[in-house]
Order: C-alpha cells, then sequence, then structure tokens
C-alpha cells in the first residue's frame, strides 16, 4: 500500500476513534448530569411567614422525625389539572387551595373557606374538585370552573391522606386518629361520581399518613404510622386483610412499583423500606433525607422522587427489582418536603413554605 494510502486509512481510523470518543464522552456526561435542573420558580407573593424574624435555619430545627411543627403555612400536596393548565397548591394555614397555571406559573385564583386543606384530587371528566379538610373534619367538593362550593360530605377530625380509585371512581380518605381524640382511625369512602360516602374501615393505629392504589388488583397500601406498619386494605372486602412491620420509623409515603412486585415506603426518620408488594417481606432499607412527605415511583423511567423536609430531593434509579442506586440529592429548601412528578411535562415540583422575608415558593425542577 503506498504511503498516500496509508495516510488515508490512519486518517479515516483516527477520525471514527474520534467520533466514537465522543459519543461515549457525551454518553457518559448525559449519565453523569443531575436528575433534576431548577428551570423556573413560581412566586406565591401573598404566602408569607406569621413570624419573618425565623430564619431557615432556624425553620430547619422543627423538622422532627415524628410530626412537622412550628411551620406556618407549610404545605400539603400539589395536584395537577394539564386539561386547563392547573397546578391546585396547599398552604394548609391559609385556609385555602391556590391555583396557579402550571406552564406560566401566573396566578389564577384563591379557594377560600377551608379550615385547613390537606388533599387535592381533580377529576377531569366531571371537572369536580374533592378537597379535604382536616380542621373541619370533611371532604369539600368544588365546580372546577367557578369553583363554587357545592357539597361539604361530613367525615372526622384530621381528615388528611386520600387514594383514588379510577375504576370505581371511590375515594378513600383516612379521618380519626388523635386529632379526633380517638385511639383509632377510619379509611372512609366516598364515590366521587355521586358524592355520597360508600363505606368505612376502622384501623388500629392513632395516626394514618398517606396511601397508594393498585392498579391491577384490588389491594390499597396504607401507612399505619404509629405502628410503623403499612396496612394492606383489600378494597373490594373493604377489610384490613394484613398489616407488614417496617424497619424504618414514621412512615409517611408509600409507592408501588407492580410490575416488579416492590412496594417503596419513605419514613421520616431518614430511611426507606424496600419490600415484596406479595409478603411484606423487608428485602433492603435505602438512606434517604430526613423528614419526608412525599414519594413517587415513575415506572417509565424506573425512578423513585422523594422529597424531605431537610431540604433535598432524593432521585433513586431501580437497576433491578433487587438493585437501587443513588443517582441525585438535589437542594431544594427548608421544609420543601412536598413533590409531585408530572412525566407529561417532564418535571417535578417542589412547594416551599415562606421562612425569613422570603414568600412561599413553589420550584419547578425539569427532569434529564
Amino acid at each position: 500500500m503506498s504511503s498516500f494510502f496509508k495516510f488515508q486509512a490512519l486518517a479515516v481510523s483516527v477520525a471514527i476513534v474520534g467520533i466514537f470518543s465522543s459519543a461515549v464522552g457525551a454518553q457518559a456526561s448525559q449519565d453523569n448530569a443531575p436528575p433534576l435542573k431548577l428551570v423556573k420558580t413560581i412566586e406565591l407573593a401573598d404566602i408569607r411567614s406569621s413570624e419573618p424574624d425565623v430564619s431557615a435555619d432556624q425553620l430547619a430545627k422543627n423538622l422532627t422525625t415524628t410530626r412537622i411543627v412550628g411551620v406556618p403555612n407549610h404545605f400539603d400536596h400539589l395536584t395537577p389539572d394539564l386539561k386547563n393548565n392547573r397546578l391546585f397548591i396547599v398552604p394548609e394555614d391559609n385556609k385555602s387551595v391556590e391555583v396557579y397555571d402550571i406552564r406560566t406559573g401566573k396566578f389564577v385564583h384563591s379557594i377560600k373557606g377551608l379550615g385547613m386543606g390537606h388533599s387535592v384530587v381533580y377529576r377531569a371528566d366531571i371537572d369536580r374538585l374533592f378537597v379535604t379538610d382536616g380542621v373541619d373534619g370533611d371532604l369539600k367538593i368544588f365546580n372546577g370552573t367557578t369553583y363554587e362550593l357545592l357539597k361539604t360530605v361530613k367525615l372526622l377530625a384530621d381528615s388528611d391522606a386520600t387514594g383514588y380509585d379510577p375504576v370505581t371512581h371511590n375515594l378513600y380518605i383516612a379521618d380519626g386518629g388523635l386529632d379526633a381524640k380517638l385511639n383509632y382511625t377510619f379509611l372512609e369512602i366516598v364515590n366521587t361520581d355521586t358524592g355520597e360516602k360508600v363505606g368505612q374501615i376502622k384501623i388500629d393505629s392513632n395516626r394514618l399518613e398517606a396511601m397508594a392504589v393498585e392498579k391491577s388488583g384490588s389491594r390499597l397500601f396504607l401507612n399505619m404510622t404509629e405502628k410503623n406498619s403499612i396496612g394492606v386494605i383489600d378494597r373490594e372486602k373493604q377489610a384490613v386483610v394484613a398489616v407488614w412491620p417496617l424497619t424504618c420509623k414514621v412512615n409517611a409515603d408509600v409507592a408501588i412499583d407492580e410490575k416488579n412486585h416492590r412496594l417503596f415506603a419513605a419514613c421520616r426518620d431518614g430511611n426507606m423500606n424496600v419490600l415484596d408488594s406479595d409478603t411484606g417481606k423487608v428485602l433492603q432499607n435505602l438512606p434517604i433525607s430526613n423528614g419526608v412527605d412525599d414519594m413517587v415511583f415513575d415506572p417509565a423511567s424506573q425512578r423513585i422522587y422523594v422529597a424531605a423536609g431537610e431540604g433535598f430531593v432524593n432521585v433513586f434509579k431501580e437497576i433491578d427489582a433487587d438493585h437501587y442506586q443513588a443517582i441525585g440529592k438535589i437542594p431544594s429548601g427548608p421544609m420543601g418536603k412536598t413533590g409531585l412528578l408530572v412525566p407529561q411535562l417532564k418535571e417535578y415540583f417542589v412547594a416551599v413554605p415562606p421562612h425569613g422575608t422570603t414568600a412561599a415558593q413553589v420550584l419547578v425542577f425539569a427532569v434529564k
């Protein structure tokens, strides 16, 4: 082969190696990129601290592994309405549900008349908004367009966490317990088509937290927080069929990976248990930030997002049913314990309560 052709072959080889190296480098850079990137902030200018002298550091001292106390206007759950580009936000002490444009961040409306709002469920097909009120002890049903209060379903004090069954249209609501001066709680069942209460399940725990509704079966997984256990509810029988003890303490949220038969229980003591969702056996424990209040498993990306009051979002990648990799610990804000994943927008929202002279905010992260 002539020197010219040898040189040409060498040049082509170098070019191919360069292209391959660039591709590998780009992939490595992409793999090492943070899973969340802050892209915008929704300012809730009217939601301010009643204690402006309290700094973010002092606010963090109110974080305990039992209850989140002394935090003015801390948030409960966020709910999206993608059909009408709305985000429903619940600042508990503001006695309202705040409505913002989920894309532009502009204020839309403030729904007043709540004692203390907790969970919000929106049914776009009937344009109805369902809000649990812990102080009034009821479920309030609003017109989704006019925001008019249409009906109140009387429940017990501390009406809080909810789980929605899209097949039966039943809404499961945790209430009762210590705030109702009871040493037990209930899982109330309200049909959202009729607005009528259709069942009640007594739970042997004086405190309940979030729940997860199984799609492929009839089970509901409920945080029996006083017992540091998961209650397994048969929705068809309307009965507790099992109680699974956890190794972590003060369980606050739960999520399901139905494909791999895994249940994730996040606890406020800085731990997350991974359970076999068929047997309830705790298979392993993953460390998380303290003060969790929201967690979600995204089956499309096989990621788990955990929002914690310590001021971080922990992100895990499910490699397979038995292996999990921590891929990010993203700073949010003091008491930023309320999170929402919106896969359709590829965005993750975190509500941060007011602190010092800083008004409340909802941080919007792009999902990478």
